[in-house]
């Protein structure tokens, strides 16, 4: 993968070092901020305070025996897609990606279901009237993807191929809500769009949000939304593997509670958010960069709950039993009010719901003829209203007879979630609001996003560019400033 970050000046550390670098959290970015340094020639040791790696990328037995769900991120067309992780050999260290065969579906109050195919033509197809703007929209992006993909997932946005980037400018800048009533004329293709914008968790009415559904649905056509055999712990225990044959150490059931408490080193990378770094910084921070991160702006969380299915859910579309993801929501007006509400406090009793079916397609996930189901709506930060009732209404209306095949329920709210990753502060899974103010300017407005006012010390999290989502891209960019600097 091309950089301009040049290779570290000294391949092993002086006596006095423990590590050349060492990186705390094992989440996405951690482990690619680990891999990107050993690759280097570093030597590196990467701190994880649970007893397995993995941040939002672990898999356990939530609710019964036999029943592996993802306990946060589980879906993952941005981590196939990742520029970095593509260049990794992962397969050979046991991840084997599942393709659903449709990707992503969303059922209509009327039986039917708008569906994203990983087919452009058929998708259009299957949107009537609004197949040709659907193609329009989404054939320039999936076409020009290797090119936007390094824009949008770089350190900073790229002026370079200006043509290409200005044609998606212009589309990602629009709110999503307004781009949808534009472009398209019926009920279908809005709502799909909506669904896929909605993954901004930000009112569909704020400029950018375009852009979440414009690179989500590009996603679909171009990689699918794929997901780990087994589970996503299994891309983690890909990376950490992979991690340790470049010679790292991975030291897991340690948690940092200070910067002290770290071996002598010459770089500290912290796949932590802000919130955290100030907690094990403590006094060394200088006053006014403190209050830079205090002011670092957390977004709604999530409330998620985990299904054991005596068989699979029964969808009044068809589509939808052959989908990997469903988005639950129904038309853009209601996908829009819910979103609303959610932002200024409140609780929708039809919220927005995302529902993974990966047991359908990979059979490991579930003793045989039974399910798995993974559902999460979004919710003011720090919520302490149970939000599990409404979340089985969603799924009900578009499946009548559903909670007839649940043989038991997990769930997590904003607390637990915090609880299980304090990265997630409040429940906010995607570390910081991810808006016009804080998109490119996480967390701080200043010439490095990575570096910190303490010298060797970078922050490599989500709370960076290019934010959210399993795709390495923080963590990378993160080492290859402190490769420069070393």
């Amino acid at each position: 993968m091309a950089t301009n970050a040049p290779e570290p000046r000294r391949a092993s550390s002086p006596a006095r070092f423990s590590y050349d670098a060492i990186v705390v959290g094992s989440g996405p970015n951690g482990l690619a901020a680990a891999i990107t340094l050993a690759q280097a020639g570093c030597r590196v040791a990467l701190f994880e305070a649970r007893q397995t790696v993995g941040g939002g990328m672990r898999s356990a037995e939530l609710t019964l025996p036999g029943f592996v769900h993802d306990i946060c991120s589980a879906v993952h067309p941005l981590g196939i897609a990742s520029p970095f992780f593509k260049t990794l050999p992962l397969t050979d260290y046991g991840l084997d990606w599942v393709h659903p065969e449709i990707p992503v579906a969303h059922p209509l109050d009327n039986g039917s279901a708008a569906v994203l195919h990983r087919s452009l033509p058929e998708t259009a197809a299957g949107l009537g009237r609004d197949g040709r703007a659907w193609a329009g929209l989404f054939g320039p992006l999936a076409a020009d993807w290797d090119i936007l993909s390094t824009a949008i997932l770089g350190s900073w946005p790229s002026i370079r191929h200006p043509f290409v980037l200005a044609r998606f400018g212009m589309r990602a800048l629009t709110p999503a809500a307004a781009l949808a009533q534009t472009l398209f004329r019926e009920k279908r293709a809005r709502a799909l769009f909506a669904g896929l914008a909605a993954h901004a968790i930000q009112p569909l009415e704020h400029p950018l949000t375009s852009s979440f559904g414009l690179v989500l649905g590009a996603l679909g056509h171009v990689v699918g939304w794929p997901f780990p055999r087994g589970g996503a712990q299994k891309l983690a225990d890909a990376l950490a593997a992979y991690l340790r044959s470049l010679g790292a150490d991975i030291v897991t059931g340690s948690p940092v509670t200070s910067l002290l408490d770290l071996p002598p080193t010459r770089a500290i990378l912290l796949d932590l958010a802000p919130l955290r770094f100030l907690d094990i910084a403590g006094d060394a921070l200088p006053p006014a960069y403190r209050r830079k991160l205090e002011r670092y702006r957390y977004g709604p969380a999530a409330f998620k709950v985990d299904y054991a299915l005596a068989g699979p859910v029964p969808w009044r579309a068809e589509e939808c039993r052959r989908a990997g993801t469903i988005h639950l929501g129904g038309t853009l007006a209601e996908i829009a009010a819910s979103e609303r509400a959610i932002w200024r406090g409140e609780h929708p009793a039809r919220p927005y719901v995302l529902v993974g079916q990966q047991s359908l397609f990979d059979a490991s996930r579930a003793p045989e003829g039974q399910h798995t189901l993974w559902a999460y709506c979004h919710t003011p930060n720090g919520s302490t209203v149970d939000m599990s009732e409404r979340i089985e209404n969603q799924i009900e209306r578009f499946a009548p007879g559903f909670q007839d095949v649940i043989l038991a329920r997990h769930m997590h709210n904003p607390a637990q979630l915090q609880a299980y990753n304090p990265n997630y502060v409040g429940g906010d899974i995607n570390v910081g609001v991810q808006d016009w103010r804080q998109l490119w300017t996480r967390p701080a407005v200043q010439r490095n996003p990575y570096a910190t006012s303490l010298e060797g010390v970078y922050l490599c999290s989500s709370a960076t560019p290019p934010g959210g989502g399993v795709h390495g891209m923080c963590g990378y960019h993160a080492a290859r400033a402190a490769l420069a600097e070393m």
